[in-house]
Parts: C-alpha cells; sequence; structure tokens
C-alpha cells in the first residue's frame, strides 16, 4: 500500500485539501510530533491552507486528538459490581491510552474537546448509572477515576525511556544513589520488583476502593465530597 502523494500547488493556485486530509497527514505524525508546518508540509501545502480548516496548533491538537479516541470503545461488563466495572474502566483507559504516544498529555489539558470525548464521558455516566448512581454521582466517580488513571500513564510514558530505553543509564545510577543510604536500601531490598500494569493496578485498587467506599450509589454528592475532604 502506497502513501498518498503530497498534493501540489498548480497553476499558482493553492492545493484544495479536507479536514479529512489533515486527519490522516496528523495522524501519521501523531501527536507528539503534530505541528501546522509539519502536517502542511506532508500535504504540499501552506500553514495557511490549514488555518482555513483548524483554529492553529490547538484546533489540530483536537482534531487529532479526538480522531484518535474515536477508535476507544471501553467494554462494560454487566456482571461486574461498582469496584470491578471502574477497575476494568481504568485498564482499558490505561492500555489505550499508552499505545498511543501524546494522548495522556492531551487528555491532561481540556476534555472533552470534541465529540469523542463527549461520547465517553457520556458512555462512562451510563455505565454507573445502570449501577444506580445519578448523573452527578457518576460523573465524580468515572471522572476521578479517569484523572487518575490517565496521570499514571502520562508517568509511565515519561518513565519509559529509563526503563527499557536509551536513557536505561540514568536508572541504574538511581539503583546506586539508593545503595548509598542504609534506610533506603534496605526498604528498597524489601520490596518486590513491580512492573508498570501490576503497579497501575495496585495503585488504581487502592483509590477506587477508597472511592467506593465514601460513594455508594444514591449517596448525596455533597456528602460524598465533604467526606472525601472537600472545603468550602
Amino acid at each position: 500500500m502506497t502513501a498518498n502523494p503530497p498534493r501540489r500547488k498548480t497553476g499558482g493556485r493553492q492545493a484544495q485539501i479536507s479536514i479529512a486530509d489533515i486527519e490522516r497527514e496528523g495522524l501519521r505524525l501523531g501527536l507528539p510530533n503534530l505541528t501546522v508546518n509539519g502536517v502542511a508540509t506532508a500535504l504540499g501545502v501552506s500553514p495557511t491552507a490549514l488555518y482555513r480548516h483548524v483554529d492553529g496548533k490547538v484546533g489540530l491538537e483536537a482534531l487529532i486528538g479526538e480522531a484518535i479516541l474515536r477508535d476507544l470503545h471501553i467494554v462494560d461488563d454487566p456482571d461486574d459490581g461498582v469496584e470491578a466495572h471502574l477497575l476494568s474502566f481504568a485498564r482499558q483507559l490505561h492500555a489505550f491510552v499508552i499505545d498511543h504516544p501524546g494522548l495522556a498529555a492531551y487528555l491532561q489539558g481540556l476534555f472533552p474537546r470534541g465529540e469523542s470525548g463527549v461520547r465517553l464521558q457520556r458512555e462512562a455516566i451510563e455505565a454507573l448509572g445502570r449501577r444506580g448512581y445519578s448523573p452527578a454521582g457518576a460523573a465524580l466517580m468515572s471522572g476521578t477515576v479517569a484523572s487518575l488513571a490517565i496521570n499514571l500513564t502520562a508517568a509511565e510514558e515519561r518513565h519509559r525511556p529509563y526503563v527499557d530505553g536509551p536513557l536505561r543509564r540514568e536508572l541504574d545510577k538511581v539503583y546506586a544513589l539508593l545503595a548509598t543510604d542504609e534506610l533506603l536500601r534496605a526498604a528498597h531490598l524489601e520490596l518486590p520488583q513491580i512492573t508498570s500494569e501490576p503497579y497501575f493496578r495496585m495503585v488504581m485498587t487502592g483509590c477506587i476502593r477508597g472511592l467506593v467506599a465514601a460513594a455508594p450509589p444514591n449517596r448525596p454528592v455533597l456528602d460524598i465530597l465533604t467526606d472525601l475532604g472537600l472545603e468550602e
């Protein structure tokens, strides 16, 4: 399969491009490498041609971010209780985001930013609604779990070059530094080596259990927030 050739200016006029063209090349470049100039170059047009369709870099990111999220579909097992459902939700989100570099940073900004984000948020609320939660309670629960899952995934993405990438030597320096302190050395010797996926599951399980304990179905949202430490 050959790539589509870039569109060239003909007869002194700017070649016509579409949102679909911009989306295609933006997805090919990926969020970490996404720039207006990069997409314009790939399409063989000037950046001005893109500005007719997207509102600069922010608009371009939204277009590509939402295009990526179109492929995210959270599977909801109706037999799962609240805790199992939220953990499954977090793990599916983690797996999808880690497979799409740059998506974690996109999701850490404004959300939702388009139709895909709206769909995902609505489906998350509906899933908890089927388990007895009000829309507000469901939004609180799913939003909290999603935020923690995305933040943990973003941290894992930043850490990866030190674990299995070109910066592995730097991680070895950290271990050597820990070994120079008696207390830290003893603590880390007792701890097992935990890889990223089990660590993610462990942290999410602890958060979800605490959240579910404070927020059973039908409990008023303000009572939940107060119980979790919100102060006016």
